[in-house]
């Protein structure tokens, strides 16, 4: 009597094919959607378009290795933080410095009554000036405002993507708006 030949590799490899297919469509569905969103932050973190696409680029590599320990959520704040550290391990590779940005109290903190850059920003006067205005803040201030005012990130979710105290997020926030509301109170000083 002749023995059957069994394929338990086959079939084992044909449900590890299934799953790993799976997997893929599980982490496009969860990750895919939030591309803008990770972009939009990439651009303003590095200033520049070609920079931004690879931090996106090396931030999805990253999410999809490990996805697998991805528990659920949100998932648009776990991709912005994977980008967020994609780019900081970027600036920390090339030394490039931006982190040392500093915060010139002269010309962030002039306060003026005559502006409101919430208000510029919604109503999308002048979006040249306003990204200038943005550009021209330390990286810190950038990255919080950015966060909140373009992405729609509550105070707690910024503390968790940035990964600092929600007393940090709200101070750089305040900072942020006065450097915004000075830079556009010089320019339009300068223009008239």
């Amino acid at each position: 009597m002749e023995k059957p030949v069994l394929h338990h590799g086959v079939a084992g490899e044909e449900r590890s094919g299934r799953h790993e297919a799976n997997a893929v469509v599980v982490f496009e569905q969860a990750v895919l959607p939030h591309l803008d969103a990770a972009y939009n932050l990439a651009r303003w973190l590095t200033r520049n378009d070609h920079d931004a696409e690879d931090v996106v680029q090396e931030a999805c590599l990253r999410a999809f290795k490990f996805f697998s320990g991805f528990r659920g959520g949100d998932s648009r704040k776990w991709l912005l933080a994977i980008v967020r550290n994609a780019f900081y391990d970027s600036i920390h590779d090339s030394r490039n410095g931006e982190l040392t940005t500093e915060f010139d109290e002269e010309v962030h903190s002039q306060a003026s009554d005559t502006l409101d850059p919430e208000s510029l920003l919604l109503q999308d006067a002048d979006r040249e000036l306003v990204r200038q205005a943005l550009e021209a803040l330390p990286l810190e201030f950038r990255e919080a405002l950015v966060l909140r005012e373009l992405e729609g990130l509550s105070y707690k979710e910024i503390a968790e993507v940035a990964r600092i105290p929600l007393g940090t997020v709200m101070s750089r926030l305040a900072r942020a708006r006065l450097g915004l509301q000075s830079y556009l109170a010089h320019y339009l000083k300068e223009e008239s």
